[in-house]
């Protein structure tokens, strides 16, 4: 039996967090991002270690530009993230399109850019903060160092409360 179970779950629920905001600063580098058209792009991230090919189509499936990040760090890798993948996202994309092509060839994954406008980071930093104090619990919990806590804060504010207030 694994004695810090909440530790693996936190380090998971973390390392999920870090790939959903790496895959949005990397594409803050592009063009990608700000551009409306784009609603979709192909990352292949298996041909070369030190980068990543991105392709960008729009909605009709076409080919709109092309980009490519340089790899200098691990941590610079665009690993699958679920929340921004067509397949997870359920994105619908023309049949016998470019980006079907794309994803036929099933050398990367394709970011639904849509999903990933509409992330917020700040608000899953938050989340991702509540997740793992939670999955830490169980075992401070286990261990005897909690016995007892309160979520939230009367009216539900993420501030603290003002010096002199009650």
């Amino acid at each position: 039996m694994n004695e810090f179970r909440g530790f693996d779950e936190a380090r998971t629920i973390m390392w999920c967090h870090e790939a959903r905001a790496r895959v949005q600063e990397r594409l803050g580098h592009t063009s990608f991002l700000a551009d409306e058209a784009v609603v979709a792009v192909h990352v292949e991230n298996t041909s070369r270690a030190d980068r990543i090919f991105l392709t960008a189509y729009d909605r009709d499936g076409r080919l709109v530009s092309a980009d490519t990040l340089y790899i200098d760090e691990p941590n610079q890798r665009l690993d699958i993230t679920p929340e921004f993948d067509h397949d997870f996202t359920r994105m619908r994309f023309p049949a016998e399109s470019e980006l079907e092509q794309a994803i036929a060839r099933e050398d990367g994954w394709v970011i639904n850019m849509e999903v990933l406008r509409d992330h917020d980071l700040l608000a899953d930093r938050r989340a991702t903060q509540r997740a793992v104090l939670l999955a830490h619990l169980g075992d401070m919990m286990a261990s005897g160092q909690a016995r007892g806590f309160l979520l939230g804060q009367a009216g539900d504010s993420d501030e603290p409360p003002a010096p002199g207030a009650t």
